[in-house]
């Protein structure tokens, strides 16, 4: 059959609206398929959240035990030590949180700056080399009668330096407390508390 003989039957309503059926039945079959997949997806993957929780609780819920048990132990005792205790117990969260922070900062900062750490043999000759000072009773090579003749051959200029330093030291701590006072003068008081 020719394309131009199946033209006109193609046109007729009868062949129209049996192919809109079938795309219509076929549509349909395939929007059902999809959600039956897509919910076997979600149950799926809610199962296994669920079970992840389940051994994240279990796993939680065995060392929060054993952690509990210390601490009530630890609490039942009284006195200054059982205050350091509770203490303890009270910062252990933000020093583990800013420890972790601090850690993910060293990181950046060191990937940032192509740093890396020293290798071992440094750390062997460094320590060795201090353990060594120290056994010998003169720290950085020096003993204590060297440092005193030292620190007695100190001249002007030195000493001018020394003080420009600490001048210095003291002028940056002077203006970090006011502006972390928000005051130049005195500190923030309780007006109440007067008598």
């Amino acid at each position: 059959m020719s394309a131009a003989a199946a033209r006109p039957v193609l046109r007729s309503s009868a062949l129209r609206f049996a192919a809109r059926r079938y795309q219509s039945t076929t549509t349909q079959k395939a929007t059902e398929a999809a959600k039956e997949s897509a919910t076997k997806a979600q149950e799926t993957a809610q199962e296994t959240t669920s079970k992840a929780q389940q051994g994240l609780s279990r796993v939680t819920s065995a060392a929060g035990g054993a952690a509990k048990g210390l601490t009530s132990a630890l609490g039942k005792i009284g006195g200054r030590t059982g205050r350091l205790f509770a203490f303890i117990e009270r910062q252990t969260p933000f020093v583990v949180y800013y420890s972790k922070v601090g850690l993910e900062m060293a990181k950046y900062v060191a990937h940032g700056q192509k740093m890396s750490p020293p290798s071992i043999a440094t750390f062997q000759t460094y320590y060795q080399n201090l353990f060594q000072s120290l056994r010998s009773g003169s720290l950085g090579g020096q003993s204590a009668q060297g440092l005193l003749q030292r620190a007695r051959n100190i001249g002007p200029a030195q000493l001018a330096a020394g003080g420009v330093v600490a001048a210095e030291c003291l002028g940056f701590f002077t203006v970090g407390e006011m502006i972390g006072r928000f005051k130049l003068v005195g500190y923030h008081g309780e007006t109440g508390a007067h008598h």
